[in-house]
């Protein structure tokens, strides 16, 4: 079974797909003016109009001003933290909407990845989530020997070892995932720890999780992922296993 491609061969198609699929595209921001709108004008170049969901988390400079200039609908975040804003989010997805793309405000990510990740869910339907993997062939070998890319190949082990997830990339902000699995999910995570929470969802719903290689930019603004994060990440990860033994 052929579920991945590479982007010159199905860009095309899989742009066309996504015309007649409705798609919601979920963006935690938080003081992103520089990212905000580079990274809706490229998704709005790969998807069409999509849905955007953009929660603003309390932002000083100009997000949810871009945002809104741009045709995002912006919701003004009620807590803190990643997993705050997501949690809100969803509860705001239209109930005719597909699948839902979370990427980050930053513009690290490159949108042109997308559709073939949409095509891969709408190919394969074991394939709950697709996930967009920065560890690849094309990883510069200075970002090999950062703490965060060291921490990451740590926590990628440990989801693997105590919850049975098997990502190389377990933390990537680039994700499309069924819209069904995320229908009744109220997150604990408030954090970064998302990410581990979902992927552990995913598994624990039937569902297979596919990586894709993708290529990751140098972001736009304050890098807002602290050391410390990878702790509270740890944690979750701890947590979910504990709660599947229950």
């Amino acid at each position: 079974m052929k579920i991945a491609w590479s982007i010159e061969e199905e860009l095309v198609n899989s742009l066309d797909n996504t015309q007649e699929t409705a798609i919601t595209v979920i963006i935690a921001a938080l003081n992103e003016e520089e990212g905000i709108g580079p990274t809706i004008a490229e998704l709005k170049a790969a998807l069409g109009e999509p849905v955007f969901l953009v929660v603003d988390g309390h932002s000083i400079d100009k997000t949810a001003e871009i945002a809104r200039r741009m045709g995002a609908r912006v919701l003004e975040q009620e807590g803190l933290g990643k997993g705050g804003a997501i949690e809100q989010a969803i509860t705001h997805i239209d109930s005719g909407t597909d699948y839902v793309v979370f990427i980050d405000a930053d513009f690290t990510y490159p949108a042109a990845f997308v559709p073939q990740m949409i095509g891969i869910l709408e190919e394969t339907p074991e394939v709950g989530m697709v996930t967009g993997n920065r560890f690849n062939h094309k990883l510069r070998l200075s970002s090999m020997r950062s703490p965060y890319f060291i921490g990451n190949r740590f926590l990628a082990m440990t989801q693997r070892l105590l919850n049975g997830v098997k990502l190389r990339d377990p933390l990537t902000g680039l994700r499309v995932v069924r819209t069904r699995i995320l229908r009744d999910w109220t997150p604990k995570s408030r954090g970064f720890d998302v990410e581990a929470e979902l992927n552990h969802l995913v598994e624990k719903r039937g569902y297979q999780t596919v990586e894709i290689p993708i290529e990751y930019r140098r972001r736009l603004g304050e890098k807002k992922l602290k050391l410390r994060d990878g702790f509270t990440i740890l944690r979750r990860m701890l947590l979910e296993s504990l709660r599947s033994i229950a």
